[in-house]
């Protein structure tokens, strides 16, 4: 499949300000851990880290709104989280989090890496500032007037009700929401990352050397790299973060886009404190990160700026990113609480994790926006896992406990329609794998699905049942070629229904 010796997976790292919903995993954690899991299977030398993101600015309103400390607040939805994964089957190697020892030690080390080497540039800037609460504002604790909409109550980053991205100075009638008052402009200075500086380098490397990326992520990436780079700040004025290790740096933190993505190294210096470098540094190592498309521009251009200006890791071979997934039509929205939580849908539905990994994988937002409904959740669960994956492997098996006492019958002599099937195993096991290189995950599961169709198509013409009156040695040779179907489904099956097919191989004692 690849030249390289290894693979490292990432996924990008939950907010710890709430639980994690069906759009975080349509968009990253099913896709990941079908690749990972399918590496596996291959025999691939892999690893999957992950964690919470547990700095910024949402973590402090949270916090504030609720009456608890930042730590209070990302210490309860870590938990969470790490609990609905592991329930889930997202197989990690590693779940840690960005409040971790290691994980600060390792980003304030970066950080002086790269200003020991002259990468940062200081800059001053007018910024709002609160009078009342005595401090900087970042750009969500800060609403007014949006002047494209007339919404007003937009964030000064964004406007949820049109969605157009917004810098705070835009707004009209700015207030605090720490204080409800006017904030005014203040001088203040911050440690900038000149991406300018990198558009050369990273406009060969990504629009030159990684055209096979999605069309999604690449074109993204060269409509920001189309427009120019600009300096972006790596500090902010915050009390909650890491400190950035610097002279005069009282009262500013790393900004938790500097230091979240280095929590992917941190994890894996936690996984393997002894060898994580081989992972992240060794050229035959190959770094694969799993993203929503709002993070594309952070894992495409930022962080690799970041890890060239660094100058001895390696750079991501991929980011399959995925779109949005919408839910009933309506655009998930935690705010609004439209949302299906996974950890509530773990608590209605404890063994059905399989079910929602097979809706989420069939439906998945791999090139464009897409809808989750309940009615379609039922639809495939009845038409397709119950009609189809089911039926087959439930016809094979009561057929040969009926004949057979629930022993492999003994295969005679394989007729053309036999041997067919048989082949079938192998076209289609190519065919899977060829889509999971791809990171074609829809067309991966149609295709595993495809095996199942092919067995009850399989029975339907052989009838078996109607054999079983006069011919017992043929009734064998059609059951031994529908067990091994059913056994390699539970191969085929294995990265997306993890479950059903650790069932399966108990039900075939393989």
């Amino acid at each position: 499949m690849t030249k390289f010796k290894r693979t490292t997976v990432t996924s990008a790292l939950p907010y710890a300000n709430g639980p994690v919903h069906i759009g975080h995993l349509a968009g990253v954690y099913v896709p990941a851990d079908i690749y990972v899991r399918y590496l596996r299977l291959r025999g691939e030398d892999v690893i999957f880290i992950g964690g919470s993101d547990e700095h910024g600015v949402p973590i402090t309103i949270k916090a504030k709104k609720e009456g608890l400390t930042p730590q209070d607040i990302v210490d309860r939805y870590h938990n969470i989280i790490k609990k609905s994964f592991e329930e889930f089957g997202i197989s990690f190697d590693i779940y840690s989090r960005t409040s971790s020892k290691t994980h600060h030690d390792t980003a304030s080390d970066f950080f002086r890496k790269l200003d020991a080497k002259g990468e940062f540039i200081k800059q001053k800037s007018e910024q709002y500032f609160d009078q009342v609460a005595n401090q900087f504002l970042a750009d969500r604790y800060i609403t007014g007037k949006c002047p494209h909409c007339g919404n007003e109550n937009a964030y000064g980053d964004q406007c949820e009700a049109c969605g157009t991205s917004l810098n705070s100075t835009d707004l009209i009638n700015p207030k605090s929401t720490l204080s409800g008052s006017t904030p005014i402009m203040r001088e203040t200075e911050h440690w900038y990352l000149p991406l300018d500086k990198h558009e050369t380098w990273l406009r060969e490397w990504i629009l030159d050397n990684h055209k096979e990326w999605k069309t999604n992520v690449y074109g993204q990436c060269k409509s920001w790299l189309d427009m120019g780079l600009q300096p972006r700040a790596v500090s902010r004025d915050l009390d909650w973060g890491i400190p950035v290790p610097a002279d005069n740096a009282e009262g500013k933190v790393l900004y938790v886009w500097f230091d979240a993505p280095i929590g992917y190294i941190s994890n894996t210096k936690e996984l393997l404190p002894d060898s994580w470098e081989k992972w992240w540094k060794d050229p035959e190592s190959r770094l694969v990160h799993f993203i929503g498309k709002d993070n594309i521009v952070f894992h495409c251009i930022v962080f690799p700026a970041m890890l060239k200006a660094e100058g001895s890791y390696i750079l991501p071979d991929n980011v399959p990113a995925n779109e949005f997934l919408n839910l009933e039509g309506d655009k998930i929205s935690t705010s609004r609480n439209w949302a299906v939580w996974l950890h509530e849908y773990l608590l209605d539905f404890p063994d059905k994790q399989d079910v929602l990994r097979y809706v989420l994988t069939a439906n998945a937002p791999e090139t464009k926006d897409n809808d989750f409904t309940w009615n379609d959740f039922q639809t495939r669960n009845n038409s397709e896992l119950v009609a189809i994956y089911g039926n087959f492997v439930n016809r094979t098996l009561v057929l040969t406990q009926k004949y057979f006492d629930s022993k492999v019958p003994e295969c005679g002599e394989l007729s053309d329609y036999d041997k067919e099937v048989l082949e079938r195993i192998s076209s289609i096991k190519n065919q899977v794998s060829k889509q999971l290189d791809e990171f074609h995950f829809r067309d991966a599961l149609r295709e595993a699905m495809n095996l199942a169709r092919t067995g009850n198509k399989y029975l339907a013409d052989t009838e078996p049942w109607k054999l079983a009156k006069t011919d017992m040695t043929r009734v064998g040779t059609i059951l031994n070629v529908s067990l091994q179907l059913a056994a390699n489904l539970s191969i085929a099956f294995e990265p997306f229904l993890p479950f059903s097919s650790r069932k399966l191989r108990g039900m075939l004692g393989i």
